[in-house]
């Protein structure tokens, strides 16, 4: 008779994610991980295949719980434009972690596009809601009407995506800051 598990799959994963958005997929042993999520390698393998399927579970479901933050945070202020610097203090406030899916950028690239599809899943929705508030924030009057809401997500994404960098770098705080102020004064 097989073995029940004994163990929480979700809190599995959830452990998972925490040590590749510090280490990467090169940087992840298959026993950092068994460590971390507190099961076993065939527990591991039953459950979750090999490292690479773990690794692309764990970069789905990060990148959905991530678009769905920032959606909720952007939402969440009436005022169109104080919603898109909630989501950009958002960022500066849990800069203290690795992104996962700016990691997963920096190591792959769009070389694996099993990867990239579960990413961008993620991040159309995430773009989708950004532009609807830029769409607002520019009908009150807070963001340039001569920019495209889409360019205006795009230059915002990808500034977020540079100061999650610059934390790995060594950035602090004010430094972040600054980005953010930048970022806000160029779109309106």
């Amino acid at each position: 008779m097989a073995r029940t598990k004994e163990f929480d799959k979700d809190e599995a994963l959830i452990a998972a994610i925490e040590v590749f958005r510090e280490h990467g997929f090169e940087g992840t042993s298959t026993e950092m991980l068994v460590g971390a999520m507190k099961i076993g390698r065939q527990s591991l393998y039953d459950t979750f295949g090999d490292k690479w399927k773990l690794y692309c579970l764990a970069v789905e479901r990060y990148s959905a719980d991530e678009a769905s933050a920032h959606i909720a945070v952007m939402r969440g202020e009436a005022n169109a434009l104080d919603g898109i610097r909630a989501m950009i203090l958002r960022v500066i406030e849990n800069a203290g972690k690795a992104c996962l899916g700016v990691n997963s950028i920096c190591e792959f690239g769009q070389s694996r596009p099993d990867l990239s599809s579960l990413r961008n899943a993620a991040d159309r929705r995430l773009k989708a809601a950004a532009c609807e508030r830029i769409g607002e924030a520019q009908l009150a009057g807070d963001v340039d009407k001569s920019l495209s809401a889409e360019a205006v997500a795009d230059f915002l994404f990808a500034n977020i995506a540079g100061m999650r960098i610059a934390v790995r770098a060594g950035a602090g705080r004010d430094h972040l800051q600054s980005l953010g102020q930048l970022a806000i004064r160029a779109i309106t």
